[in-house]
C-alpha cells in the first residue's frame, strides 16, 4: 500500500548514498534532516576518495572460486593489492571466513554478480539525471572505461569475469595494441590489448559530487545537522527519534547510511551485520606530465587511473585493518611507482607533488549492500555497506528506499539484501 503523506525522516550519513537519499525523499515530499557530524563530501569520508568510476562492469565481488588459494600469497606480499594488518586478525577472522566462503564455486559468485548487475546496470545514466536534477552537469563525464592487459592471454586470464559481464548484459569493444595506442598514446607500450566499456562513466570531483547534491537538497528543504547518531528511540515497535550526540532528532522514519559507521547503528536497531573497513588509498599527481584521456584500470595493478581536474587520481589497494589504525602510506607509493610505469611519460618520482588520502570502504563478506527494514522497527532502514561500488550505486539505491518508505514496487528484488542474511 502507498504512503502518501509527508513523513519527518532522518537520513544518517551525508555520504553518496545517503545524499541520494535525501535528494530522491526530498522529490517524494517528505520533511527530511540529514545526520552527519562533519563536512558532507569532506576529506573524512569515503565518497570523498573512491576511484571515481561509474561503472557497470563492477559486478564482480572481491571474493572468487581459487582466493583461498593466493590468499596467504596476498597477505605476506607487503606490496600486493590486498594486504592484512596482523593485529587485526582475531577480529576480523568471522569476516574473513564468511568472505571466502561467498566466492567459494562459481555458482555463488553468479549469483552475487547478478544481484549486483540489478543495481549497477544503469549506473551511468542514473548519475547523469541526478547531476542535471541538481544543476551541475559537468560532474558526471560519459566518456567509457578502459580496461587495459599486457595481451590477450592476459585478457583470458580474466574470463570468468568477463563471462560474468557478458551474461549479465554488459557489451565491449576489444582493442588490440596499435587502437589501444592511437587511443592512449602516453600508456606503455607493454599494454597490448584493451577492453572498452563504453557504457562507463566517471565522477570529475567526488567529493564536491557529494557536496552539491547535500546543498541542492538543503535548497529543497532539506535540514543538515551536525551531529554523530548514537542510537534511537522506539516505542511500541515505532520510531519516535533518533538520539545523537547533541540530543533527539524527532522522526518518523530513519535510514541508516552512515558507511562503516553503520555498524553500531544496525545493532541499536535489533540487527546483527558482518562489517568490515576495506581501507582505500588513493594519490593525486598533480598537473602530470602524460596520462590517460579516459579513466583506465591497469590489470596487473587492480587499480583505477582517473584524469580529474585536480590531477591524476589512483585509486585502489585493500587494506584490512581496524578502523582507527594509523595509515600505512607505503600503499600510495605502490600506486605512485605503478603508474611511472604505466605511463613512462611521467618522469621520476621527485619530481611529482602527489596528494595522498586514506578512507574505509564498508564492506559485506558477500559483495552486496546491506538495503532493507530494520528488526526492531518497520520505520528504520537499512542502506550502507556498498564496498566497492557505493558511487556507482548511490542514486538507485536512493531511489530503493524512497519506494520502500512509500510501499512503491520499484521493480528492483530487494529481498536478496537484507540484512536477515547475517542473522
Amino acid at each position: 500500500m502507498e504512503h502518501d503523506k509527508t513523513l519527518r525522516i532522518a537520513v544518517i550519513g551525508a555520504g553518496i548514498v545517503g545524499a541520494a537519499t535525501a535528494w530522491e525523499l526530498i522529490k517524494d515530499g517528505h520533511d527530511v534532516t540529514l545526520i552527519e557530524p562533519e563536512e558532507p563530501g569532506g576529506r573524512q569520508a569515503a565518497s570523498y576518495g573512491n576511484g571515481a568510476w561509474i561503472s557497470p562492469a563492477s559486478i564482480i565481488p572481491m571474493s572468487m572460486p581459487g582466493l583461498w588459494r593466493k590468499l596467504p600469497g596476498y597477505l605476506l606480499d607487503a606490496n600486493g593489492p590486498l594486504v592484512l594488518r596482523w593485529t587485526a586478525l582475531p577480529t576480523m577472522a568471522p569476516w574473513l571466513l564468511r568472505f571466502l566462503a561467498a566466492g567459494w564455486t562459481v555458482e555463488k559468485v553468479e549469483h552475487t554478480a547478478r544481484l549486483l548487475a540489478s543495481i549497477l546496470r544503469d549506473s551511468p545514466q542514473r548519475h547523469v539525471v541526478l547531476s542535471n536534477e541538481i544543476g551541475k552537469p559537468d560532474y558526471i563525464r560519459r566518456t567509457g572505461l578502459l580496461y587495459a592487459y599486457p595481451d590477450r592471454e592476459a585478457f583470458g586470464d580474466d574470463a570468468l569475469a568477463w563471462r560474468l559481464r557478458k551474461e549479465n548484459g554488459l557489451r565491449w569493444v576489444e582493442l588490440d595494441a596499435g587502437e589501444l595506442r592511437r587511443r592512449e598514446p602516453d600508456l606503455s607500450p607493454a599494454y597490448r590489448f584493451g577492453a572498452f566499456v563504453e557504457e562507463g562513466a566517471y565522477c570529475t570531483d567526488p567529493g564536491a559530487y557529494v557536496a552539491a547534491i547535500v546543498d541542492a537538497a538543503r535548497m529543497r528543504g532539506a535540514v543538515l545537522r551536525q551531529a554523530r547518531a548514537t542510537s534511537f528511540a522506539v516505542r511500541n515497535g515505532r520510531l519516535e527519534a533518533v538520539t545523537t550526540d547533541q540530543g533527539w532528532i524527532g522522526c518518523d522514519r530513519a535510514v541508516i547510511c552512515a558507511g562503516i559507521w553503520s555498524k553500531a547503528l544496525t545493532e541499536a536497531a535489533g540487527d546483527r551485520v558482518l562489517l568490515a573497513s576495506e581501507r582505500g588509498y588513493h594519490g593525486v599527481i598533480a598537473s602530470p606530465a602524460a596520462g590517460p584521456r579516459i579513466p583506465i584500470m591497469p590489470s596487473d595493478g587492480r587499480m583505477a587511473n582517473t584524469p580529474t581536474p585536480a590531477g591524476l587520481r589512483l585509486s585502489g589497494q585493500v587494506e584490512l585493518a581496524h578502523v582507527g589504525a594509523e595509515p600505512d602510506w607505503a600503499r600510495v607509493e605502490i600506486l605512485v611507482r605503478h603508474a611511472l610505469t604505466t605511463y613512462p611519460g611521467l618522469g621520476a618520482r621527485a619530481g611529482l607533488t602527489v596528494d595522498r588520502w586514506m578512507g574505509h570502504r564498508p564492506s559485506t563478506p558477500d559483495g552486496r549492500p546491506v538495503i532493507g527494514v530494520a528488526s526492531a522497527s518497520p520505520d528504520i532502514v537499512h542502506a550502507f555497506g556498498h564496498g566497492h561500488v557505493g558511487l556507482a550505486s548511490g542514486p538507485i539505491t536512493g531511489r530503493i528506499v524512497a519506494d520502500l518508505i512509500a510501499g512503491r514496487d520499484g521493480g528492483i528484488n530487494v529481498r536478496p539484501f537484507a540484512i536477515s542474511r547475517f542473522a
